[in-house]
């Protein structure tokens, strides 16, 4: 996050190289500084002639280096923005020839999704020396959570603890699609209101009170009776709480309660630094811990992978989703 908002901020400032390769697992990063290149280093003026989008897989490598050696019309610079650059991975090195010379009045970007540059090889070490390499890698749970806030700050908004856990529990860390409900949160929210669970549950349609957050609670304080409320509502509602959503988080739960246990170190610091979870939730890790011994995590982790193969119809056609879960909250508590 941070190495994405300093590349900005010297784009900003005129620090401009003649290169950028954005490579990785996360889109969001590489859109975000693809498109605030796109928007800011021309003028609106100059884009008409100076500003070329190119695709990958309708281009070869000397196609995008002939237009990178053109020179600009009537501006300073010119800027060619190569997107869906993980198409031409097999002819990528054949760059390195224009990266140890680049045009300087260029700004060329590579939108390299999905994969990532090679560090041991010529061209990577080329762009490192003349341009900017970043690499977006995909965030962990915690730093989602903290993502969300500090993207929703820049903006002028709050949001309560438990409502950016929802958004996270319910969304995953795909952080494009956490991006396009936030969107949609501005629009129904005015600025300097902190953001509810009854915000997310209005205008995103996630329970606060019936969601697989609340699930994973409950069955860590061993509450049978809320997990059963939470389970019948799923059961209800299949379509808004797939099954294969609930049971991989459940499965990503125990497998890091597996690893407290076996932590020597258990400060709360250290558990979320280790387990690499929000520091919010290290106390139901520490429920959950007392309530579920180490021997019985295991086999519960067993459990969840036969009822994730149940799930996907191995050995068991007729079960549907009520069963499924049914049988999940019996094999755990």
């Amino acid at each position: 996050m941070d190495e994405a908002l300093q590349i900005v901020n010297e784009i900003r400032e005129g620090k401009i190289k003649p290169i950028y390769f954005l490579h990785g697992e996360e889109a969001y990063f590489i859109d975000k500084i693809s498109s605030y290149i796109a928007d800011s280093v021309l003028t609106e003026e100059e884009k008409g002639f100076n500003q070329m989008i190119l695709y990958g897989k309708d281009v070869t490598i000397d196609d995008i280096i002939g237009n990178a050696k053109r020179f600009p019309m009537m501006a300073d610079r010119q800027v060619v923005i190569v997107k869906e650059a993980q198409h031409l991975s097999r002819t990528i090195e054949s760059l390195s020839s224009y990266a140890e010379h680049p045009q300087m009045s260029t700004v060329l970007v590579f939108c390299y999704k999905y994969k990532k540059l090679d560090k041991r090889k010529t061209l990577y070490k080329h762009i490192k020396k003349n341009g900017v390499v970043f690499e977006s890698n995909k965030l962990y749970e915690n730093q989602v959570s903290e993502w969300l806030r500090r993207t929703l700050v820049s903006s002028g908004y709050a949001i309560s603890h438990k409502a950016a856990i929802m958004l996270v529990e319910y969304l995953g860390t795909d952080l494009g699609r956490i991006n396009n409900e936030l969107e949609k949160l501005k629009l129904a929210i005015p600025q300097k209101k902190e953001i509810t669970p009854e915000d997310i549950e209005q205008h995103i349609g996630i329970s606060k009170d019936y969601n697989n957050f609340e699930l994973k609670k409950a069955i860590g304080e061993r509450n049978i009776l809320k997990a059963t409320k939470i389970v019948n509502y799923f059961a209800q509602n299949p379509k808004d709480n797939p099954f294969v959503l609930t049971i991989t988080l459940l499965h990503s739960f125990f497998t890091q309660l597996l690893q407290y246990h076996g932590l020597k170190d258990h400060s709360p610091k250290n558990v979320a630094s280790v387990l690499k979870i929000n520091p919010y939730f290290v106390g139901e890790y520490q429920t959950a811990a007392r309530n579920f011994p180490m021997k019985r995590v295991s086999q519960i982790i067993a459990n969840l992978r036969e009822l994730d193969l149940k799930g996907k119809g191995v050995n068991a056609s007729s079960m549907d989703q009520s069963d499924l879960l049914k049988e999940l909250l019996y094999r755990i508590l």
